[in-house]
């Protein structure tokens, strides 16, 4: 008896925990500033297509009808995972009325300091820290645009004075003024490919191996002042994701369960 069809249903369930382990991810962001949604990508691996015999095996048992149609393995099909993508759509723009926080409304990352090095980061949820520097939630430095070559400890924003009293201005193109003088232009850098980013936590992306930063500065930012972007994640799309995920694993579950039931029988029962 073959039990070729394990494979397609044990793949198939991996495949939908896989699935609910994003799905879940997403929704436990939904609250997030600046989160983009994750999905999952499937195709079916088909041996026969993938894995062609390159050698002609000469029948073991001339006489039955597996080795005079020998497939030499190739006639299995499972469900192949290809990877995680994120979805930069987008987010809609919530006001807050704090001036340090800021939305970017259209293309670009911000770009910040953390140990790892230069990070990027859709998140415009900004404080000070104790020397007065405009800051993730992470502490992390929010980077000024410069020159090339300047390293980024001396691309810092330092605010100091001027934010309680109501004088701190940044415009839509990224630039903080304290009393009309200017301390410097926000970064704001751009991807050809956004598809070198890479999830780090915390709500910044680093560059994925072997890829070279190949990025540039936004001409044109949108950035609001007093507004953050919200996560693009639909609770709605995602919970419905869910169901057919669940049921999908139940159903493959119930596959594998009537496999092992036949090859119980064909072990314990059939010899009898």
């Amino acid at each position: 008896m073959s039990i070729k069809g394990l494979y397609t249903a044990v793949s198939g369930s991996m495949a939908q925990n896989l699935r609910l382990e994003t799905t879940a991810n997403n929704l436990s962001n939904v609250n997030t500033p600046g989160f983009k949604k994750d999905s999952q990508v499937f195709r079916e691996y088909l041996t026969a297509n993938e894995k062609p015999p390159d050698v002609i095996q000469v029948p073991k048992v001339p006489a039955s009808i597996e080795s005079f149609y020998d497939m030499q393995g190739t006639d299995k099909s499972y469900v192949d995972t290809l990877g995680t993508y994120s979805d930069f759509s987008q987010g809609g723009l919530k006001q807050t009325g704090n001036k340090l926080d800021l939305a970017i409304d259209g293309s670009g990352f911000f770009e910040v300091a953390t140990p790892k090095g230069v990070r990027f980061t859709r998140n415009g949820s900004f404080s000070l820290d104790g020397q007065g520097q405009l800051v993730t939630k992470e502490g992390w430095p929010v980077l000024r645009k410069a020159d090339a070559g300047i390293p980024p400890e001396q691309r810092t924003i330092k605010l100091l004075e001027g934010v309680a009293s109501g004088s701190l201005a940044i415009s839509e193109f990224g630039e903080v003024s304290i009393d009309g003088e200017s301390l410097g232009q926000i970064s704001l850098v751009e991807f050809a490919d956004r598809n070198v980013l890479t999830k780090e936590g915390s709500s910044v992306y680093g560059l994925k191996p072997n890829h070279n930063q190949q990025f540039t500065s936004v001409e044109r930012p949108s950035l609001k002042q007093g507004f953050i972007e919200t996560s693009n994640v639909n609770i709605i799309q995602e919970m419905t994701d869910m169901i057919s995920a669940t049921r999908l694993f139940d159903s493959t579950q119930k596959a594998i369960q009537a496999y092992d039931s036949m090859a119980d029988k064909l072990v314990n029962v059939v010899p009898k």
